[in-house]
């Protein structure tokens, strides 16, 4: 069983880290994130991931490309159990992560979920927050009620989200009251104020335009030194700008896993070729 949780007075009285105690991970960055083995995941009787089986690296960003339908979001949300929320889920396989099996017994995914945080393709600040609780949401649910503390974590999660010059002067406006562009980049302060170890992101800039799109590559280029991010995207001229490695899905099966230059430039398989020549998708 994953040991996460540590008691509130504990939590408050380190100021200098507000989540909860981590599972054993590899500092030197030698071993992979997670490790996917033959993982399967159905919706009731459909199936959308078939027997993956791959190492996601640590301080990288992984991109997952393929059509719609081929099952990367899903493969996304297996990494911190998010997929559960459909209901008649199943799976099988192993999703270990720094060492420990997700899906092992007594394992509780709330858990995992402040250690993996998750960024939406729609932003999604609560609308009737202020900017700061937006950022210190998840602190307090943790039970964090030091302000120092809250002040200096709201900052901090700012700043690395590229956002706190834009709103230090209104941080009890409506999280609401941002731009697209800007609420997705507090909703990624949001998933960091609490120190997680790897972010998700599903599709994190879909909806926004150029000039948005643009800052959230170049914020994801930068938290790639403090995080391991894992993205999917349908943009393939993206995960080739912001990502290290690249693994191609197709009607649920992993096609192809590499390095992003190899991907692109000298994929192995002809699917994924022909997906990123425009063939089909």
């Amino acid at each position: 069983m994953i040991q996460m949780e540590v008691p509130v007075r504990e939590k408050e009285k380190n100021v200098t880290s507000a989540r909860a105690a981590e599972p054993s991970a590899d500092t030197d960055g030698s071993k992979p994130a997670f490790e996917l083995e033959n993982l399967s995941i159905w919706y009731g009787q459909k199936q959308a991931v078939q027997e993956v089986t791959m190492a996601i690296p640590q301080n990288n960003v992984t991109a997952i490309i393929g059509p719609s339908g081929c099952g990367k979001s899903t493969l996304l949300r297996s990494l911190n159990r998010m997929h559960e929320l459909v209901p008649n889920t199943r799976i099988d396989g192993r999703v270990v992560f720094s060492g420990k099996d997700l899906y092992g017994p007594g394992v509780d995914p709330t858990l995992i979920r402040r250690h993996i945080g998750m960024v939406f393709q729609k932003s999604n600040p609560f609308p009737t927050m202020s900017i700061q609780d937006n950022v210190v949401v998840g602190l307090r649910l943790n039970g964090v009620r030091n302000r120092t503390l809250l002040n200096e974590r709201t900052e901090k999660a700012l700043r690395m989200a590229a956002l706190w010059d834009e709103v230090k002067d209104d941080l009890r406006k409506p999280g609401i009251s941002l731009s697209g562009g800007q609420q997705q980049r507090l909703c990624i302060a949001r998933a960091i104020a609490v120190e997680p170890q790897v972010l998700l992101m599903d599709e994190p800039a879909s909806a926004l335009d150029p000039i948005a799109t643009m800052k959230i590559e170049e914020l994801i280029t930068e938290l790639k030194a403090n995080y391991t991010i894992v993205i999917v995207t349908h943009n393939m001229q993206q995960a080739g700008r912001v990502s290290d490695n690249t693994a191609f899905m197709y009607m649920g099966k992993l096609i192809e896993f590499g390095e992003t230059n190899q991907i692109f430039s000298a994929p192995k398989e002809k699917r994924t070729e022909d997906y990123i020549t425009g063939r089909f998708g």
